[in-house]
């Protein structure tokens, strides 16, 4: 078995997919509309893939606290300078839970909790 992707329902596609594209520095390896409310993209430009789903005719989606994706960055450092620059909230850290991994955690557009990981050798 293997893992393909992580789907989340977003509320606004634009401001997700800039999101993921232009911070998180995700590919884009596909884009859908199958109607006037529903789009599909999908991100990453490895094995597995971040789907973005907004249907414009559905509630907002709300995401739980326990829930995180985490992202591996080569500079922590550089990253929390960039979401400072870009207004985004950093709700955690930086934590570091030995002495090879420190991580943040920022919240995405739709509150999902994303993690920023910088693992030393």
């Amino acid at each position: 078995m293997k893992f393909c992707w992580t789907t989340l329902h977003v509320n606004n596609m634009e401001e997700s997919f800039d999101f993921y594209t232009r911070i998180v520095g995700l590919e884009v390896d596909s884009r859908l509309k199958p109607n006037e409310s529903y789009e599909i993209v999908f991100l990453g430009s490895q094995d597995t893939k971040i789907e973005l789903i907004c249907d414009s005719k559905n509630e907002k989606k709300e995401y739980g606290k326990d829930i995180s994706i985490g992202f591996e960055v080569r500079s922590l450092d550089d990253t929390i300078q960039i979401l400072r620059e870009e207004s985004i909230e950093i709700v955690e850290g930086p934590v570091q839970p030995n002495p090879k991994t420190r991580f943040i955690i920022a919240l995405d557009p739709n509150g999902m909790r994303i993690q920023f990981v910088e693992r030393s050798l």
